[in-house]
């Protein structure tokens, strides 16, 4: 039998997942994934991987989606941060349901540029934000330059086919089973933002590094995180793309969001039921 949350008030997912997604042709290096389990108050980190080493994942975008989206299916009592956009401005969705949206996705938008001038020419070349854009200061529209494409296989390659066969419940537009993973939009610009850590993280040198290090000293300050290993904490320093960071940052964001769990339905504005909300 499936059980809801909401019926038995007190289930709650142990395992938490950050996902940094990419929707880069190598995708597979591209995608990092922090995993972590919740003991008490916090969230321990403990481990950060590359998408390409999921089983049956390789660089290839194709590939290792598939691999990321078959991993997300079997992880039950998890919940995932994902950092793409879950859906669109109201003003560009044709539906009145999200879900119908998200099944309608693939057949209407056959590749990423047709899905971003699509939306430029139904905005009439403005980029539109969504009410959870403004309210959580994301930097970009969902169909930004450097942002559409995540946009667009975020939605075609992972929430259509977790929707579509009910493998996940995307919250908080849909009742969060316990009996499936929960999917939860994040950003992490925005959680850094919130913890007035927002600074230039991502590059090579030594100040990128000390700025990642600030960063992650500053999250764990909080005593709602830890990372398990000196050597995962190096691993984390060293990636100066920043995306191992980044994962970390999005399983943060993933388990603050479990940790007030009236939350997670996120009543008022009646916008988030159809354009999607970040959890930050």
């Amino acid at each position: 039998m499936i059980r809801s949350v909401n019926e038995q008030g007190s289930g709650q997912p142990w395992r938490v997942y950050g996902v940094d997604f990419s929707g880069a042709a190598s995708a597979g290096r591209k995608i990092w994934i922090a995993s972590g389990v919740i003991t008490r108050s916090a969230l321990r980190i403990e481990a950060c991987r590359p998408a390409q080493d999921l089983p049956g994942s390789g660089r290839d975008r194709d590939r290792c989606l598939a691999a990321l989206r078959d991993f997300i299916a079997g992880e039950r009592a998890s919940a995932f941060g994902l950092d793409f956009p879950f859906g669109l401005p109201r003003p560009l969705v044709k539906e009145e349901r999200w879900e119908d949206f998200i099944r309608s996705f693939p057949d209407r938008y056959a590749t990423p540029e047709e899905f971003r001038e699509a939306c430029r020419l139904a905005a009439g070349g403005v980029e539109l934000r969504r009410a959870t854009d403004l309210q959580a200061r994301t930097p970009f529209s969902v169909y930004n330059l450097r942002l559409y494409r995540q946009t667009y296989f975020g939605i075609r390659d992972l929430l259509y086919p977790l929707v579509r066969d009910q493998l996940a419940c995307v919250l908080p537009i849909q009742r969060p089973f316990l009996d499936r993973p929960w999917i939860l939009e994040i950003c992490p610009a925005s959680l850094l933002k919130r913890e007035k850590l927002y600074l230039p993280y991502k590059g090579g040198t030594q100040e990128h590094r000390r700025a990642r290090a600030r960063i992650l000293n500053g999250i764990e300050s909080s005593g709602h995180l830890s990372v398990q290993t000196s050597k995962l904490r190096t691993a984390v320093m060293d990636d100066h793309h920043g995306d191992a960071l980044d994962s970390v940052i999005a399983a943060f964001a993933a388990f603050q969001a479990l940790r007030k769990p009236t939350g997670l339905a996120v009543p008022g504005n009646g916008a988030y039921a159809l354009e999607g909300y970040v959890y930050v």
